[in-house]
């Protein structure tokens, strides 16, 4: 069943009263460290960045782009349920992202992750440190609690 697609797992731009949602998907990435902590006041600030991932009613799936500057953004805070992993939920909604990357005229998206093989699959080429602009470590990295010694890999 691991690999079987979902029908009904739908995508979906949130409103503000999804927030819960999205902090029930990434609630256990964000205790294992593997996702930064965002406040709902963050989440609601940026929540025309996300997309949701649903199985009828129920959260099962995360994502953001983040923009830094008019040519480069980020997908982060990408998070698919234990449960529902392998099953292409993640794989939909990093093209989705994408696909708003490119609409808005993104010339380039990274993406920090644990999750090397997933990104390459997806056809993403690992980059190094020094590539990755410094908004973005002192925005977001120095509240990792791996800061400085991440083990992410950089695409």
């Amino acid at each position: 069943m691991k690999n079987e697609k979902l029908k009904d797992v739908k995508l979906i731009k949130p409103k503000l009263k999804n927030i819960k949602d999205i902090q029930e998907v990434v609630k256990e990435y964000v205790n294992e460290g593997i996702i930064l902590k965002r406040d709902d006041d963050e989440v609601a600030t940026n929540i025309r960045s996300y997309v949701v991932a649903y199985d009828g009613k129920k959260p099962v799936g995360v994502g953001a782009l983040h923009i830094f500057s008019p040519f480069l953004g980020e997908i982060r805070s990408l998070g698919v349920k234990k449960n529902y992993q392998g099953k292409g939920i993640g794989k939909e909604i990093v093209n989705t992202l994408l696909k708003e990357a490119k609409s808005l005229g993104l010339k380039e998206v990274l993406v920090l992750t644990y999750k090397k093989e997933f990104f390459e699959k997806l056809g993403f080429v690992e980059i190094p440190k020094e590539s990755i602009p410094d908004k973005k470590i002192w925005a977001d990295c120095i509240k990792c609690k791996f800061f400085p010694n991440c083990n992410e890999k950089h695409f």
